[in-house]
Formats: structure tokens, C-alpha cells, sequence
């Protein structure tokens, strides 16, 4: 309800279903389905790996407590076969460099419809956190998270909506 007063010029999203769904509602819910929308798998989720499709449950029974609590609460430890935060971050923040950043820039407004941890990713980059404090950060599904930038780029301000 809240976003039907922000004008978007283009929209980012992954190449994974849920995203996509979620920006498709957003948009018809706001009126705004016409607007470009690029997809990239630089904004995927992060990749568990072996740990992909199991419940946090289930994982600690196979891993152990100890184990899953440091895949959880690590930045650059990847479980088996997956990806660590600091790898969604290196896929994602270059994204963000190349290809969002320069429609702010241009003074346009965006919208990203993503994932947990490569919007952790962002927020660390854009609010310029440390690799801890990125840990703790929790980004609530579904709430609207909106930065206002300067002409430079630089962040003035960020509020959940």
C-alpha cells in the first residue's frame, strides 16, 4: 500500500521463482507492471549446497548444532558444496555496481525484488557494515525497505516502509 506513492522507472529481481512472483504482485498491486525488469542470477539466494531443501532440524541432526551454527553465523565459511555470505556478496555487490547503480546515478527510482542474504549483501555494502554486524542483520520478509541516494550515490537515508 505503502509503495503505491513511489513512481519506479525499472525493476531487478534473481532469476528464481519466488522473486519473480513477489515483484509480479507488487507491481499489479501498485499499478506499475509496465516497467523494465532485468533478471540476473547475481541476485540469487544464497546456495546451500548440501544443506539445500533440508530444515534447520534436519541439518542438525546430519551436521550437528555446533556446525550449523557456524554456517549460520560466519561470513566466509560455506557448507558443503554451497556458498558462504561473503560469496553471495561477491557476486551481488559487483552487480549492484555495474548494473543498478548506474540507473540511480541517472536519478531513477528501482526496485529490487530479491533474497535474504543477497539483500544482506546489499545493505552491507549501501549502509557499510562490518562482516559481523551483516551477520546479525535481519531483513523482514515482505516489508519494503527504501534508501534514498544523493547524486553521488551515497545513501542520505533508508527506512522500512
Amino acid at each position: 500500500e505503502k509503495l503505491r506513492e513511489v513512481k519506479f522507472h525499472r525493476a531487478f529481481t534473481s532469476v528464481l521463482m519466488r522473486a519473480n512472483e513477489t515483484l509480479r504482485i507488487v507491481l499489479e498491486a501498485i499499478g506499475q507492471t509496465g516497467i523494465p525488469i532485468e533478471k540476473d542470477k547475481a541476485l540469487n539466494e544464497r546456495m546451500y549446497g548440501e544443506l539445500q531443501g533440508l530444515n534447520k532440524a534436519e541439518t542438525a541432526q546430519k551436521y550437528g548444532d555446533a556446525q550449523v551454527k557456524i554456517w549460520r553465523r560466519s561470513y566466509d565459511v560455506r557448507p558443503p558444496g554451497g556458498e558462504s555470505l561473503k560469496d553471495t556478496a561477491e557476486r551481488a555487490l559487483p552487480y549492484y555496481e555495474k548494473m543498478i547503480k548506474p540507473h540511480l546515478l541517472k536519478g531513477e527510482t528501482i526496485i529490487i525484488a530479491a533474497h535474504g542474504n543477497s539483500l544482506r549483501a546489499l545493505v552491507m555494502e549501501l549502509d557499510q557494515l562490518s562482516k559481523e554486524a551483516v551477520l546479525e542483520l535481519n531483513i523482514p520478509t515482505g516489508v519494503p525497505l527504501l534508501y534514498e541516494f544523493d547524486e553521488r550515490g551515497k545513501v542520505l537515508s533508508h527506512r522500512y516502509l
